[in-house]
């Protein structure tokens, strides 16, 4: 980590610190030559996956995995 960054520096300098936290690089900023705070990279959290949401919602017929009549096979095989 680099030596503090004062806050009228980091005021007139804002967009390039934000780019070296966005790099992975933690700014600290003082306050009168005291460290007050921290400028650092943010991760984004992954989305909770909910399982089961629609359970009970529809049913899959009994002949999903029949196969296709020919016809409709011919026309995904570019037999048409």
């Amino acid at each position: 980590m680099k030596q503090p960054v004062n806050i009228y520096d980091a005021k007139t300098q804002l967009s390039r610190l934000v780019d070296q936290a966005a790099s992975g690089e933690d700014v600290v900023i003082a306050r009168a030559g005291k460290p007050v705070a921290r400028l650092t990279r943010l991760t984004r959290q992954p989305k909770k996956r909910r399982l089961g949401l629609l359970d009970g919602q529809f049913k899959v017929p009994d002949d999903f995995n029949a196969p296709l009549p020919d016809d409709i096979q011919a026309a995904f095989e570019g037999g048409l």
